[in-house]
């Protein structure tokens, strides 16, 4: 059940999201729903364009206002991968790949994405 908007919160303006962040918001919403079809020996993968880019495990997705979205996580043969791409180009293929150890769970990841962690390993929002 949804809540009526108090008067207060009528008055107010609704902030417009940029596209940046739109494009963060949406992207986490699919990669929810595509976690949510996947079996206990898969995780979520993005694809690049291009053959020779290869996959992208992703750890965390960022954005920087108004137009700049990023990707971050590791290749296939675990080195540290960033993608960094505007708004305009974006293009993203999720993919389900083996799980990388059969002993630990699935890693998922799309709980973890709005919680105010913007990129960067220590999860303050540094790269």
């Amino acid at each position: 059940m949804t809540k009526a908007p108090t008067k207060a919160a009528a008055k107010r303006p609704a902030k417009p999201r940029n596209p940046a962040r739109r494009a963060h918001d949406m992207l986490i919403a699919y990669i929810r729903h595509f976690e949510s079809q996947l079996d206990s020996a898969q995780e979520i993968a993005m694809g690049f364009a291009g053959d020779e880019a290869g996959v992208l495990r992703i750890e965390g997705i960022g954005y920087h206002d108004p137009d700049i979205v990023t990707f971050y996580g590791s290749d296939e043969s675990g080195a540290k991968t960033q993608l960094i791409q505007h708004v305009s180009q974006l293009s993203v293929t999720l993919r389900a790949v083996p799980k990388e150890s059969d002993e630990d769970p699935p890693r998922r990841i799309g709980f973890q994405l709005d919680a105010g962690w913007t990129g960067g390993d220590s999860g303050d929002a540094s790269v």
